[in-house]
């Protein structure tokens, strides 16, 4: 019985470890992302336009986290949000 519960210990160990590992290669290339992203908001979103060095480092850890969602529309080179769809906005289009 405690041979079992020493396996399931150190199994428990490994996949907390794994967990670790991979949150820190998610947010190191977050940050990664960030610092280059950072520097090219003002070319892909026109309300960053004119924005100062403040703006950007209250962007940045945003960035760092969403970088997933930041980075494929970056790939798709959407330079603008995309409208939201609520039952107001659709509402105001038929009319």
């Amino acid at each position: 019985m405690e041979r079992q519960f020493r396996y399931m210990a150190a199994t428990l160990d490994f996949v907390a470890e794994l967990f670790v590992y991979a949150l820190e290669a998610y947010l190191a290339a977050g940050l990664l992302f960030a610092a280059v992203f950072v520097l090219r908001v003002q070319r892909l979103d026109s309300d960053a336009q004119g924005s100062g060095i403040v703006f950007r480092f209250l962007v940045a850890p945003g960035v760092a986290v969403l970088w997933p969602l930041f980075l494929s529309r970056w790939l798709r080179h959407s330079t603008e949000p995309p409208l939201e769809k609520n039952l107001h906005r659709l509402a105001a289009n038929k009319s």
